[in-house]
């Protein structure tokens, strides 16, 4: 009988249906922890009583329940990456950034020629080797932090302030991409280390100021010389042009000259030829032809007969006057 509400009564519960609920319970554990799904950009590293089983793809997979296999998925396809020196939120990676506080212990370094710099940087990096990634070293993020920290203070001890903070990045990016991923290998972590990027990087807050006027100087010379340079192919060019065009004016002058003296060298041998052949048909020609272009550019013209005493009788002097004028 049920005290609290005494219309009700005590439900008989008999040792058969609590056996049936443990083993409902027992399969539907089983049921549940049984299977497993692997991400696309991932791979599941199985563990069989603690130790390394296999390495299974994306997709459905089963395993052995009550502890017996656990699986760890690692994303092999995904890009992961540390930071050095400040921290962007979203992180993808459990050692993607330190504590706020030890960033400017990381960003502290000294050059070769003995100044300090704060140098900001981040590496991206992959997966490669599940195995080696997980059982080679104890913690591989901490490690890679480490392995990336003192390359890149050897790097920078390597090179003047000037070349860290302005013209030597691409070579320390390289030089440090170059050297980490030797250490990597030499440590088998089973990591690519795709790119190292410097960030901001800056002299010592003390000579700041100093440094950007630096800079500024520099961009102004730069700016200069670009301008001066600009100038210089825009005259040079026109310059050359305008010299090549008189040449080849000159050289056009000359080949028409040579070819209209030829012209007329041609022509007088041949009337000379022709003169020896026939000298009064040819002189009669030729006076033809010098009187055909002679005579329209007289306005009078007088016609005499070779018998004609004297001339003024014709020439009617104040009429020929008149059309002159």
């Amino acid at each position: 009988m049920n005290k609290s509400n005494p219309s009700l009564q005590d439900l008989p519960v008999t040792q058969r249906q609590i056996t049936l609920g443990a083993v409902i319970a027992i399969v539907v554990y089983l049921g549940f922890s049984s299977y497993y799904t692997v991400s696309a950009e991932s791979v599941g590293v199985v563990q069989r009583f603690g130790h390394y089983h296999e390495v299974v793809n994306p997709g459905l997979h089963f395993k052995i329940p009550f502890g017996v296999d656990s699986v760890t998925q690692l994303p092999i396809k995904r890009q992961l990456k540390e930071e050095f020196g400040f921290g962007t939120p979203g992180a993808t990676f459990s050692r993607q950034m330190s504590s706020s506080n030890e960033w400017a212990l990381e960003t502290t370094m000294v050059t070769g020629d003995l100044n300090t710099a704060q140098v900001e940087w981040v590496i991206q990096f992959r997966i490669e080797n599940a195995f080696d990634f997980l059982f080679k070293v104890r913690d591989p993020g901490d490690a890679l932090r480490d392995i990336s920290e003192s390359v890149m203070r050897e790097v920078i001890g390597d090179r003047t302030v000037d070349e860290v903070i302005t013209i030597g990045r691409q070579d320390i990016e390289a030089g440090a991409q170059i050297k980490m991923q030797e250490v990597v290998n030499l440590y088998e972590m089973g990591l690519r280390i795709d790119q190292v990027q410097l960030k901001n990087v800056n002299p010592p807050k003390p000579v700041q100021s100093s440094f950007d006027e630096v800079n500024q100087a520099q961009q102004e010379r730069e700016r200069m010389i670009n301008v001066a340079r600009g100038e210089y192919n825009k005259a040079v060019p026109f310059a050359r042009g305008t010299a090549n065009q008189t040449i080849k004016s000159a050289e056009g002058y000359a080949i028409q000259r040579v070819n209209q003296a030829e012209g007329d060298s041609a022509k007088f041998t041949a009337l000379l030829r022709e003169y020896s052949k026939s000298p009064e048909v040819t002189e009669r020609r030729l006076y033809l032809e010098t009187m055909a272009e002679v005579l329209p550019r007289v306005k009078n013209k007088i016609v005499l007969n070779e018998k004609a005493a004297s001339i003024l009788p014709l020439l009617q002097l104040n009429t020929i006057k008149g059309n002159e004028k």
